[in-house]
């Protein structure tokens, strides 16, 4: 990992109670000054770190908690991938304007915005390799249409006023692969924080990368990642894979 700088930036995390949200706070508050926002579920302070509370669907809301901030990690949504509508609206449309809104208000540098596999959900399902600097968007329902509508804002933002907009497409993010799946499509704690902090600290104007570890089994292209962000993974699925593939099916 990259020195700590030593005026450390200020970064915002909405989300900041969902399991990224978490991680990334045990992971990047030696690096940043971090301000993390919850909504319903309020975390106990840790040390330097801000903690507000606010409602991703207001954006005066969302000016006041962008206020003073260099980054912007926007991981606050509906993260159920069968959501309906009436919640998808509200939280991942409404709120996804919101703090482009409030960040390009605020002079926020840099939104990185959590996507998903699930903008490409479709070709997985026909058995087709993602490949998102070579495909359209093909969502697998309502949440991944809301996180491919937040990479289109997102580059809206970043040509119309300049704030710089990385879109990371995250795999399976859980502490260890569990299924065969997941052997392909992991991403772990320490390499979702690397893939954060080399977005925020890049001087790239807009990007979409596919963000899982380096796997072995890996269908899902990191090369623009490694080669744009200087994305060096950390982990590996294939470190599970024995155990994996000899239990019961």
């Amino acid at each position: 990992m990259a020195e700590t700088p030593s005026a450390p930036k200020r970064v915002l995390i909405t989300g900041g109670a969902g399991v990224i949200g978490q991680a990334l706070r045990d992971e990047l508050h030696q690096r940043y000054r971090l301000r993390l926002m919850y909504h319903r579920t309020v975390l106990p302070q840790q040390g330097r770190d801000e903690v507000i509370v606010a409602d991703i669907t207001d954006l005066a809301q969302m000016e006041a908690a962008c206020e003073g901030m260099d980054a912007v990690v926007h991981l606050a949504a509906d993260p159920n991938t069968g959501a309906p509508w009436s919640s998808i609206l509200p939280k991942n449309i409404v709120g996804a304007y919101n703090i482009y809104e409030a960040a390009h208000r605020c002079g926020v540098d840099c939104v990185v915005f959590a996507s998903t596999n699930h903008v490409m959900g479709m070709y997985e399902k026909d058995g087709v390799p993602q490949r998102p600097e070579l495909l359209p968007v093909r969502p697998d329902g309502y949440y991944g249409a809301s996180k491919a509508f937040g990479e289109a804002l997102g580059r809206y933002y970043a040509d119309a006023f300049g704030l710089r907009v990385i879109c990371l497409r995250i795999g399976s993010f859980v502490s260890q692969p569990t299924a065969p799946r997941t052997l392909a499509t992991w991403l772990s704690s320490r390499d979702m924080a690397q893939l954060t902090w080399r977005s925020i600290e890049s001087s790239i104007p807009f990007g979409v990368y596919n963000a899982i570890s380096g796997n072995t089994r890996r269908y899902w292209d990191i090369t623009s990642a490694q080669r744009e962000l200087g994305y060096d993974p950390e982990d590996n699925a294939e470190d599970y894979a024995a155990a994996i593939l000899a239990a019961p099916a």
